[in-house]
């Protein structure tokens, strides 16, 4: 049986800002980012997928001097956090199925889908995430993920440089910015304009050593 034929990939717009992004180290640290910038940079991260619409995710924007001050010491004052226009601190929130209705309720009232499949998409839910906590947890680090994702390709196409941190005390984080019970910090994420010095993005291992056909 023969098969429609998919054309070849070509290099656009999109696939360049994916293969040329790397983390940024050095940043220019009179350079600033408005609200509507910040913004508009949440709202790109958050069009990325979420299971079930639970867009299970909070960003805190850390750009004042002031906050910057209280995050730099619990993340091993790395320098991007003081220099860059702002440092997301990228929040996942545990699976909570009981918020599917208030999340769907937008598509309904839109005519993207029937209200009777609301219960169709809770009930499946409930059951895969609250029984298990570390499933609720996986989903609350992979969400989270998935947004600064977007917004660190964002940033890319926007000019800006970004960079994506795990080196931080995530129950120091977690006491000094507030987080809820419910509530995980993710990762760190500082996104500004860039000075020079920063490296290329780095060769990759050959793609025969990651890919396998089955």
């Amino acid at each position: 049986m023969s098969g429609i034929a998919i054309p070849a990939i070509e290099t656009n717009a999109v696939i360049e800002t994916i293969l040329s992004r790397s983390a940024a180290k050095y940043y220019d640290p009179a350079a600033t980012l408005s609200d509507d910038q910040i913004r508009e940079l949440v709202r790109i991260g958050t069009a990325a997928p979420t299971s079930f619409h639970l867009q299970n995710w909070r960003f805190i924007a850390v750009r004042s001097p002031e906050a910057k001050a209280k995050l730099s010491p619990i993340a091993w004052s790395q320098p991007a956090i003081t220099d860059a226009a702002v440092t997301f601190i990228v929040v996942g929130q545990l699976v909570d199925t009981s918020v599917i209705p208030d999340r769907l309720a937008p598509l309904v009232e839109a005519g993207v889908m029937p209200a009777s499949m609301v219960q169709e998409w809770e009930k499946p839910a409930r059951e895969l995430y609250m029984a298990y906590p570390q499933r609720r947890r996986d989903e609350a680090v992979r969400t989270a993920t998935f947004g600064a994702a977007a917004m660190m390709y964002a940033a890319r196409s926007l000019g800006l440089g970004s960079t994506p941190m795990i080196g931080f005390d995530a129950d120091a984080v977690h006491s000094e910015f507030g987080l809820g019970k419910e509530e995980v910090p993710v990762l760190l994420l500082s996104i500004g304009l860039e000075r020079s010095g920063n490296w290329a993005q780095k060769p990759r291992r050959p793609v025969a050593e990651v890919l396998d056909f089955v």
